[in-house]
């Protein structure tokens, strides 16, 4: 018997990788200058006026309007600013009203997201859903006057009045924002959780509220940006002057010392600090929520 050897070919030896960092890392390197050159322009933007609002804040009466630095910089212009304004007394106010429309805000909001969003194969439900939708898209100062005119009537041209405006007006935007997210969510549990029982309104409160956790962080946010910083609706809505937020106090500030325009900075300057930290530190929750809720 004769046996046949099969030459068996060597086996190339993997070639060595090239040294030092990924392809992939070393293209990350890559930097789009002309975007980066857009963006930096465009912070000019935002970056300009507030250097100009901190720098007027600082200097005397006789140098404001100038873009150069203060010859003596006047700390004292804070001081002067937080008792003009009643700046605690202001700062409550705005603070309860603003508390009141966030919490108020989740309650019921992201519960009509949760019905709407379960119950858009019905034409009422798609109704609804477009019609809050179009409520975006109405111009504010249409509304001003009627609603003015209704909370006077209805007796609400007060904090209670201005808590129930928030809640309301800003119900389109918070649906459009949760409605992507619930859909997203497996139906599945919600139906694990009828077959032992649970009626709609556990299951929303134990189910999906925890799980809407970055939207409802996006809707507080947001809310709270507007409720804080908003002119316009405590403008026509509170009667009480004792009731009044930040920006209603600047406003009178403003009229009665228009020739003190540090003064005046200086109180815009501290009315906006507590939501500049707020946001700073909670910036990643409203941009990933509203990716969330935007993208199912």
């Amino acid at each position: 018997m004769t046996t046949t050897t099969v030459a068996t070919k060597p086996v190339a030896e993997p070639s060595a990788k090239p040294q030092g960092r990924p392809e992939k890392f070393r293209k990350d390197r890559n930097v789009n200058w002309w975007l980066t050159a857009a963006v930096a322009v465009l912070s000019l933007t935002v970056l300009v006026p507030l250097y100009f609002t901190v720098v007027t804040a600082l200097k005397t009466p006789s140098e404001a309007g100038t873009f150069g630095l203060p010859s003596t910089w006047e700390w004292h212009n804070f001081v002067d600013a937080w008792n003009k304004v009643n700046y605690p007394k202001a700062a409550l106010n705005s603070a309860i009203i603003t508390v009141c429309a966030v919490v108020l805000t989740l309650l019921t909001n992201t519960f009509v997201a949760y019905a709407v969003a379960r119950n858009m194969d019905k034409r009422f439900f798609r109704f609804l859903y477009y019609f809050f939708l179009a409520m975006m898209f109405v111009p504010f100062t249409v509304i001003m006057l009627p609603i003015a005119k209704q909370m006077g009537t209805l007796h609400l041209d007060n904090q209670l009045g201005l808590i129930v405006l928030y809640t309301i007006l800003g119900i389109g935007t918070n649906l459009f924002i949760a409605i992507g997210f619930i859909r997203s969510i497996p139906i599945s549990l919600e139906e694990a959780a009828r077959i032992d029982g649970a009626s709609t309104w556990r299951i929303f409160w134990t189910i999906i509220f925890p799980l809407m956790g970055p939207i409802n962080a996006t809707i507080a946010i947001l809310t709270a940006l507007w409720a804080w910083n908003d002119f316009l609706l405590p403008l026509i809505t509170l009667t009480d002057q004792s009731n009044q937020t930040i920006p209603l106090a600047q406003y009178v500030f403003q009229s009665q010392f228009t020739s003190n325009y540090p003064m005046a900075f200086a109180s815009y300057l501290m009315a906006m600090a507590p939501v500049l930290i707020v946001y700073v530190f909670a910036q990643k929750w409203v941009v990933g929520g509203v990716m969330r809720g935007a993208v199912k």
